[in-house]
């Protein structure tokens, strides 16, 4: 049985994710940005909190951290290269590791870029990748720490997962995302045709998130940098791909 989600809206245009096993009636939660959102949630479903899983260090998702904790005595997981930053960590693990919520396991992915460190948590059974501020819905995030070669690296990682995949990102930013990405790729038709499907569930107050990993790649930029189109389209012809995603990236940041 696949695991159950929510998705907990919180701050201005942060998510945090419920993950619950029906049959265990174990619960985990991707990231805490704000304790109070997550205690809402669960007492909604009338689930109760095992764990946290933790994608990076940025306080807008750890800060509701510490207040869960002290309710809660939970399990609290993250990478071992960023624990120095993130809150005291129960387990400290890396690339390869796994996680488990119930009778499912996770798989623990290094995505350094946006910060070093960063770990997604991919869920194969129930076709799900929480993957922070790294791959976005439409987009990825800023190189804060990272280059954009190692952002390359890690998204080609997520590339290569199942086309099936559905991407859960940390963030609320897809119509801005999708704005700009008309602009890399203006007659693209899937993106076209994407872009009016987001507006209206934005209009509709709908999240956007679980969007395929194959929807990703027709219509998201950043995962499109090495095809030769898209080349063409940035005037960077012959280039390699990481070259090409920088400049996107670039493009992105003062648009």
């Amino acid at each position: 049985m696949a695991l159950e989600i929510r998705t907990l809206p919180c701050l201005s245009d942060n998510y945090v994710y419920l993950l619950h096993d029906a049959a265990s009636g174990e619960t985990a939660v991707i990231d805490v940005p704000d304790a109070a959102a997550v205690e809402a949630g669960l007492k909604a479903e009338g689930w109760t909190l095992n764990q946290i899983l933790l994608t990076h260090h940025h306080y807008d998702h750890i800060d509701g951290v510490a207040a869960l904790n002290a309710a809660n005595k939970l399990a609290i997981i993250g990478h071992d290269a960023d624990a120095k930053r993130l809150p005291k960590l129960s387990s400290a693990l890396n690339e390869g590791d796994q996680v488990s919520i119930g009778q499912e396991a996770g798989e623990v992915i290094e995505v350094s870029g946006h910060t070093i460190g960063h770990i997604a948590y991919h869920f194969p059974a129930s076709k799900a990748l929480f993957s922070g501020d790294s791959l976005m819905v439409m987009g990825c995030g800023r190189l804060f720490e990272g280059s954009a070669e190692q952002m390359w690296a890690s998204l080609s990682k997520l590339m290569a997962l199942p086309p099936e995949t559905r991407v859960y990102s940390g963030h609320e930013y897809t119509a801005a995302n999708a704005k700009f990405a008309l602009s890399i790729e203006p007659e693209n038709k899937a993106l076209i045709e994407r872009v009016k499907q987001i507006s209206e569930a934005r209009a509709r107050g709908e999240d956007t998130m679980g969007s395929t990993l194959a929807q990703e790649m027709a219509t998201n930029p950043f995962l499109r940098a090495g095809l030769p189109q898209v080349k063409a389209l940035v005037g960077m012809e012959g280039a390699p791909d990481a070259a090409v995603f920088a400049e996107i990236r670039e493009r992105k940041d003062n648009f």
